[in-house]
Formats: C-alpha cells, sequence, structure tokens
C-alpha cells in the first residue's frame, strides 16, 4: 500500500499546476494546467509530460482557469483516455476558455507568420480548437458535497470561494488497513468578497496542498470601493481611457459590477465601460444563469442579479466591434483579456493606450514572474509586443482589493481551522519569496504542522511511521 504525490506544476511557480497522486495503482492527476509567464517555463508545454497520460486514471479539476486546466488538450492528445471530474460551473466555463484559449493559440500563430516575427517556420498553435473539444468529451461533473469513486480512493468536492464553481478536493485514499485523507486547496478565494461565496472550511485531512500565491503579502485593508475611487477618480474626470487588463472568468464580471455600482453611488463619473472579450461575455451569461443558486453570493440574488448586465456597459464580441473602439476618446473605461497580458485582444488597446501619460493601466490580478502585467508593475518603460517595443508613459496602478486570492493572513485563517492544522502541509502554486514567507509564519501558526516546499517535479512518498518523505 503506498501514497505518492508528485508536483509537475505549480511548484516553484503560479502556474501549471498538476499534481500527481498515486494511491496503490490508481493515478489521479490534480489539475492539468499550462504554464505561463517565464519562457524556460513556457517551453515545457511542448515537453511530454514526466508521466505517461495513458496511465492516469482520472484527472480532477478544482477550477477553470487555465494555468488549471489548460494542458487538458495535450493530455487527451499523448494518450489520456480517462474522465475528467469538475463541478457543473467548471465545466461550463471550460466550455469557453479551453476553446478560446486554442484560437489565440491559433490566431497568434497566423499573425507571426503574416507578419514573419517568430523564429519558427511556421509558427504553431500548442493545441487547437478540435483538441479542446476532444479534451472536453472527457468531462464528467459532480456537485459540490458528493462523494464519487476513482479506483480505491473517495472524492469530493467543497467550495473554495474563488471564482463560479472553484472546489477544493478531498481525497480519501487507503493507507495500510486504513486511510489517509488528502486536501487540495486550488486557488482559495477570500472573505466577503462581492460577487463569489465565502470558501468552506478546511476540510478534516492529514495532508494540505495549499496555494500560496499571495504567501508574502497581505491585501490593502482599504474597502475595495474606496481603492478604486483612490485610482481612478481624478484621471477619469480628467478624460482618461483606462485600461484594465482582466481574466475574462470572474474577474471581468466583479471588475463590471463594482465599476458599475460605484458610479451609480456617485463616487465616480459616469462614464461608458466596455467589455472587450468574447470570451467575458459568453462567460457573464454563464455567471446570470447561476445567479438565483448557492454557488454565487446570496447578496446579488434577485433584482440586483441584473447588475451583472448593468446600464452604460458595452460588449464587444467581433472584432470590428473590438476595433471600434480605437476611434473613442476618453473617459471611458475598457476591460479586456487577458488579465497577464500574455495575448489576446488587450495588447491592441495597451499598444494604443500605453505611450500616452493620460492614460491609466489598471492591474487587477496576480502577475506572475516573466509576464507584461509584471513588467509593468515593476516599471517598464518599454514594452514587447508583437514584435515591436512600445513605450510605457500612461499611469500604471495595481488595485489588489480585486484579487481572488486569500493573502497570508487569510490562508493561515482558513488552513487552521476550526480543529487546528492538518499533521503535514505542502506549499504550491506560489512564487519562491511567497512560499518561503508563509512557510515562516506557519512556524509560527502551526508549529505541531510540518511544512514543505516542493521544488518542480519533486516526488514524496507517504512511509508508514515515517510521515511523507522526499524520492526525489
Amino acid at each position: 500500500m503506498t501514497i505518492k504525490l508528485a508536483f509537475h506544476g505549480g511548484a516553484g511557480t503560479v502556474t501549471g499546476s498538476k499534481f500527481l497522486l498515486t494511491a496503490n495503482r490508481d493515478r489521479i492527476l490534480i489539475d492539468c494546467g499550462l504554464f505561463q509567464g517565464l519562457k524556460e517555463l513556457r517551453l515545457q508545454n511542448w515537453d511530454h509530460p514526466p508521466f505517461e497520460p495513458s496511465a492516469i486514471k482520472a484527472v480532477v479539476i478544482t477550477h477553470a482557469h487555465i494555468d488549471h486546466t489548460g494542458y487538458l488538450p495535450l493530455l487527451v492528445n499523448r494518450g489520456f483516455k480517462g474522465p475528467i471530474y469538475c463541478t457543473p460551473a467548471t465545466a461550463d466555463l471550460m466550455e469557453y476558455l479551453l476553446p478560446d484559449a486554442a484560437r489565440l493559440q491559433e490566431e497568434d500563430a497566423a499573425y507571426a507568420n503574416r507578419k514573419g516575427f517568430s523564429k519558427h517556420k511556421p509558427a504553431l498553435p500548442l493545441f487547437t480548437e478540435d483538441d479542446a473539444w476532444r479534451a472536453l468529451h472527457h468531462v464528467k461533473t459532480v456537485d459540490f458535497d458528493t462523494w464519487f469513486s476513482v479506483g480505491e480512493s473517495f472524492v469530493r468536492f467543497q467550495p473554495a470561494g474563488h471564482i463560479l464553481g472553484s472546489a477544493v478536493v478531498e481525497v480519501s485514499a487507503p493507507l495500510g488497513d486504513g486511510e489517509t485523507t488528502l486536501a487540495f486547496s486550488g486557488d482559495l478565494g477570500r472573505y466577503d468578497m462581492p460577487l463569489h461565496i465565502d470558501p468552506d472550511p478546511v476540510p478534516a485531512c492529514d495532508t494540505l496542498v495549499l496555494e500560496s500565491t499571495y504567501g508574502n503579502r497581505i491585501h490593502d485593508p482599504a474597502p475595495l470601493g474606496e481603492q478604486v475611487v483612490r485610482e481612478l477618480r481624478e484621471p477619469l474626470r480628467r478624460g482618461a481611457t483606462v485600461l484594465i487588463p482582466s481574466f475574462a472568468v470572474a474577474r471581468a464580471q466583479l471588475v463590471t459590477l463594482v465599476l458599475r455600482e460605484l458610479i451609480d453611488a456617485g463616487a465616480l463619473p459616469e462614464v461608458p465601460i466596455h467589455m472587450d472579450s468574447p470570451m467575458a461575455v459568453d462567460v457573464t451569461r454563464t455567471y446570470n444563469r447561476y445567479l438565483e443558486g448557492d454557488d454565487l453570493d446570496e447578496d446579488i440574488h434577485g433584482a440586483t442579479s441584473r447588475r451583472l448586465f448593468p446600464r452604460n456597459v458595452t460588449f464587444h464580441h467581433t472584432v470590428d466591434e473590438s476595433k471600434a473602439l480605437n476611434n473613442l476618446r476618453g473617459p471611458r473605461i475598457i476591460i479586456s483579456a487577458s488579465g497577464m497580458l500574455t495575448g489576446g485582444r488587450v495588447l491592441h488597446h495597451l499598444q494604443r493606450l500605453a505611450p500616452d501619460p493620460a492614460n491609466v493601466i489598471a492591474l487587477v490580478g496576480f502577475q506572475p514572474a516573466g509576464t507584461r502585467g509584471r513588467k509593468l508593475l515593476e516599471g517598464a518603460q518599454y514594452i514587447r509586443m508583437h514584435g515591436g517595443d512600445y513605450p510605457v508613459r500612461a499611469n500604471v496602478v495595481s488595485l489588489e482589493g480585486f484579487s481572488a486570492h486569500a493573502d497570508q493572513d487569510e490562508l493561515v485563517q482558513w488552513s487552521c481551522g476550526d480543529h487546528g492544522a492538518p499533521r503535514d502541509i505542502f506549499l504550491a502554486h506560489g512564487e519562491p519569496e511567497a512560499v518561503d514567507a508563509l512557510k515562516t509564519r506557519f512556524s509560527e501558526a502551526a508549529p505541531q504542522s510540518r511544512v514543505f516546499a516542493p521544488g518542480l517535479h519533486d516526488e514524496f512518498a507517504l512511509v508508514p511511521g515515517r510521515g511523507w518523505q522526499r524520492n526525489r
């Protein structure tokens, strides 16, 4: 009877989450994400994984974001034939995210070939839209708090509060004459945020695999509305165009909701809001279908649910609708994907708006190392896009209050729960500085726990009487 846990992504980085749990003969992959950001990480997306996809019994998905799901088309291409389990809302969102990610790659490859700026002749997409749909045919949905079996193990989803459908994955696996329980946080949401529900308490477990995206940070304690008004009111009054690069799933909907509420309250001037992302428009409709259920915050139930399609918000779906924004002067707000400025329509807006010091670029999510968003945060004076370098003279601000990730205090609060921290904690999905800081914090808050900081492709074995031991 053996239990092994290997970290083939989301270790030493916030992207590419792939946690391989081996319970006796059963291999279960928790999340299956793409690497993003640094080139040396992105190149690994093209490699055959360090495990055999055909040997994986099942994939269990915590939530729909591409850094947790984007490798699924490649996994299926490379031999995986089993089920992909997730919540119903996650399945709905993946039907937009995976084909959209494929289309972006196909469009970027075609654009690079037309312009001739790629080193590869020809430039090729990582996967195609057909690949994405083949992966989606493997999806099976399971409701929250419902046990299902994967081989000899039992699995269930509990609300994580990060985005619509996001889940903590609880696994009860056989060990000797008994069992051991593991919990995988996925991306953990925050408490008392609009739109999304709070995370459920941490499940009682022996081992916790915990995200650490903001393991070295405490979010701005000022209310979210105050943060937005502080940064955007005066520029909008002066006629600025505010560009908000945003994840199409969850973040774009939250940003639009909050901005409209602030405008209605008179805290921001009445300006047009443009949501320029086909996927964000489609995902907003998906959110609307879940408004009366338990997956979203009860504060938006009933009549207020109409605010997800609020007045004076224009939804841009086609390319021509997007291009029309080029001829519109400020003041106005443009929300466009992608949130880390890795591709998509937002780059064309950035190329146009960044050189003008009157404009504002407002970042509303975590920016991993190697992304254009991180470079902007670090004060880059030029940003490389579409084969050229473009000046950045616009004011760059960070609105951390929009973050859907728990900060250090919230991660510790959640992990310790009502019954104390688990015996063993693995810190994943974080950059090294964040992991180190959170590990130090746990040494004070939960000295009885053993805390591990796995590196990429590290594997651990659960040895009876000795606990987790690093294999490599």
